[in-house]
């Protein structure tokens, strides 16, 4: 029996998972693996390399760098958030990753991106953090419109949202069958059809199976949601999810705000932290909560 982590997306909703996870990680709660999408991959590989607190950290500390994430670096580099920054000088200059602790470490690191050619999704296993795993962590979080598709050994890629959400299918055929799941969005969240797409087509229109897959992207999302429902009321899932909405924009700049996001996940981490032991522990588990 394996048991598995799967992490939502959300850009700055994210903080609420990062918080759940300080308080995993502070209690030493273990997985064999863990897959991440967008959001769910930037701060989720720091659970792989045991560095409690650095999310927030980082986040409130370049909040209003404008090297971070702005407008300016938009229009200078196609990117919102600045990939050099990001993805190259934080990590390894300003507030370093841990990469001996994350090679060290057993547990298995899965990433979601989203295949430019096809719209589908790609499941990408990352054991070494090197420069091209921080690429694959670049291009699960990039956004359409606001991020340039990252190439990597001759294929393009974009944010794994728009294909798959909430991958717990995946981590399940890979024989994760005890699986905590943690959402951005409320439970009982469902996402409308998507609007603006004559906007979408006309900014992607170089990447038209993208644009297939941003209008298709309500219906998996919330047939994601229903299998998760059936997999959390079977006992074979584990849901924590924010009781309220979090209030907080996909970009924001504002450090007290992402405070609040975060510590309202501390919060539901530790709520459910004994339930979570609970689940983990039992063979047969009827277990199934927010």
């Amino acid at each position: 029996m394996k048991s598995g982590l799967v992490l939502e997306g959300g850009a700055m909703r994210g903080l609420f998972t990062a918080g759940v996870l300080d308080v995993l990680m502070e209690n030493r709660v273990r997985f064999d693996g863990l897959i991440g999408v967008s959001a769910g991959a930037c701060f989720g590989c720091n659970y792989k390399s045991g560095q409690i607190g650095r999310v927030i950290r980082y986040n409130k500390r370049f909040a209003r760098d404008p090297r971070y994430c702005s407008w300016r670096s938009f229009f200078r580099t196609g990117d919102l958030f600045n990939a050099d920054f990001c993805y190259r000088e934080l990590p390894t200059t300003l507030d370093v990753f841990d990469a001996t602790a994350f090679e060290a470490n057993p547990m298995e690191f899965y990433l979601v991106v989203t295949d430019c050619s096809t719209g589908k999704p790609v499941y990408q296993r990352i054991d070494q953090a090197d420069e091209k795993a921080f690429q694959w962590i670049q291009a699960s979080a990039s956004m359409p419109i606001v991020s340039r598709p990252v190439a990597i050994d001759g294929g393009e890629y974009l944010d794994g949202g728009l294909s798959d959400a909430i991958p717990l299918r995946y981590f399940e055929s890979l024989g994760y069958d005890r699986n905590v799941v943690i959402t951005t969005r409320p439970r009982g969240y469902r996402k409308p059809p998507e609007g603006k797409l004559r906007l979408w087509k006309l900014f992607l229109r170089r990447l038209p199976k993208v644009c297939d897959a941003m209008q298709s992207r309500s219906e998996r999302y919330n047939a994601s949601l229903d299998y998760l429902d059936s997999r959390v009321q079977s006992g074979q899932a584990f849901l924590i999810a924010p009781e309220q909405p979090l209030e907080i924009s996909r970009i924001s700049h504002d450090p007290d705000q992402m405070q609040r996001v975060y510590d309202t996940g501390r919060t539901a981490g530790e709520r459910n932290l004994s339930a979570i032991l609970e689940f983990l522990s039992r063979s047969e588990s009827k277990i199934g909560r927010r």
